[in-house]
């Protein structure tokens, strides 16, 4: 039986554990997985992460690897054909803001701007320590405001600090979870 101590939010749920234990919190380098994963959090939104989890393989397999430059191709009959896979959340709005991302991160690329490089560099390229008892900070609000003007949707205040956290960015482990040290 694993008896550590963990955040709570991972709860009992296996899935979860696993996701709280080797990926949440871990400081993420890669641009295109750091561009993945704040776009399936503006899935996220008004769901639970947990359903996201479940569907991330769908997720993969309708979004081209999530590969910015097969996504940025998409178009109308690939929006249709997302919208029928029953392996994804089928928002229109949100499967339109994920093509316009991945045209926006290529758009970064090509400017010469590493899209890791941007996201590290509110923090200077090291993680900082959050709060657990917050949904958004002044940080996440300034990332937000940032990634608007340059054209980004479903990319709030509290979607941006949930990502944040996800992507290692800001560690909120709790106090007593055996990952806040290791994170």
């Amino acid at each position: 039986m694993d008896d550590r101590q963990r955040c709570a939010w991972a709860g009992s749920n296996p899935l979860m554990q696993h996701y709280h234990d080797t990926e949440w919190g871990v400081p993420e380098r890669d641009p295109r997985m750091l561009w993945e994963t704040l776009m399936l959090e503006g899935f996220q939104a008004g769901l639970s992460w947990e359903i996201i989890l479940r569907k991330r393989e769908g997720f993969r397999a309708a979004f081209a690897g999530f590969d910015p430059v097969k996504v940025a191709a998409f178009g109308d009959a690939d929006i249709e054909r997302l919208m029928a896979d029953p392996g994804i959340v089928r928002a229109r709005a949100k499967i339109v803001a994920t093509i316009t991302g991945a045209r926006l991160f290529n758009e970064m690329q090509a400017a010469g701007e590493d899209f890791a490089a941007y996201c590290w560099s509110f923090t200077g390229g090291k993680p900082i320590a959050g709060s657990t008892a917050t949904t958004q900070s002044d940080m996440s609000g300034a990332i937000s405001k940032d990634l608007k003007k340059r054209g980004f949707k479903f990319v709030g205040p509290t979607i941006v600090y949930a990502w944040m956290q996800a992507v290692g960015i800001t560690n909120d482990h709790e106090k007593g979870c055996f990952r806040r040290t290791e994170a």
